[in-house]
């Protein structure tokens, strides 16, 4: 078991267990090759506190995110932890509209990359049901054109009216914004998203794929969720996956 690593930072007992979650989910990003370079955002709100959230420092690795060098940011994207390290405020604007719109629904955001993900963004007909993890998502997520790279504020109300319900939106000839009510939730619903592009990807390059009926989608759906409810909307995958990123490096930690 991983030493228990006392808080290098003045702040509450939950937010220092926030600090370690989210410095744990940037490293299992890194170790799955979902990082880019020091681009693209985990951020996670800061439960008993209104409209704060924590978010990577803008110029390290993920391999180098750290529970203590986190900033703590509000809504706007301003940084009020007195933290000092800067946040790439321009990359924050998407997550800011989340955090600031949909409440508990977006307390945990991250929008990523990954080779897979942005070529399903980029396909015309995007996610379709031709695998397992696939038909989890059918008619559960919701596509924004591409407006260019996402500073505008005034795009926020379009990308908040294109995710609708849902917990994934589909940035087109972009990439994937993912959110949960919990970082568990977030990290397991981005987890099978991946696989669903990685799957569709090399489908596709085969040629024709056969495409699942909507019928037995349902039923996929249906079955899913009854067993879903048994991990605690992905509470296992994510303490499973932290155990192995102590293993490489519990740096995290500090």
């Amino acid at each position: 078991m991983a030493t228990q690593i006392k808080p290098q930072v003045d702040c509450s007992k939950e937010e220092w267990e926030a600090r370690q979650n989210l410095a744990a989910c940037y490293r299992i990003f890194d170790h799955l090759g979902w990082s880019e370079s020091i681009y693209n955002h985990i951020s996670l709100k800061i439960p008993g506190e209104d409209d704060t959230f924590l978010i990577n420092p803008f110029g390290l690795l993920y391999d180098e995110v750290t529970a203590s060098n986190l900033v703590k940011i509000d809504v706007e994207g301003n940084n009020v932890g007195n933290s000092p390290y800067m946040v790439n405020k321009a990359g924050f604007t998407q997550h800011a509209h989340f955090h600031k719109h949909l409440g508990e629904r977006a307390n945990a955001i991250c929008h990523v990359h990954t080779t897979a993900t942005m070529a399903v963004c980029s396909h015309e007909d995007g996610l379709l049901p031709t695998n397992f993890y696939a038909c989890s998502f059918q008619d559960r997520i919701g596509y924004h054109d591409f407006e260019g790279v996402t500073v505008r504020p005034e795009e926020g109300e379009r990308l908040v009216e294109n995710l609708g319900q849902h917990k994934v939106l589909m940035l087109r000839n972009h990439g994937p914004v993912v959110m949960g009510k919990t970082i568990q939730e977030m990290f397991l619903t981005m987890w099978s998203l991946q696989r669903a592009c990685e799957i569709q990807v090399a489908t596709l390059s085969q040629g024709k794929a056969q495409v699942v009926t909507q019928d037995v989608v349902d039923v996929h759906q249906r079955d899913l969720a009854q067993m879903s409810s048994q991990g605690g909307a992905g509470m296992f995958d994510f303490e499973a996956w932290k155990r192995r990123v102590d293993k490489i490096d519990d740096s995290w930690r500090n």
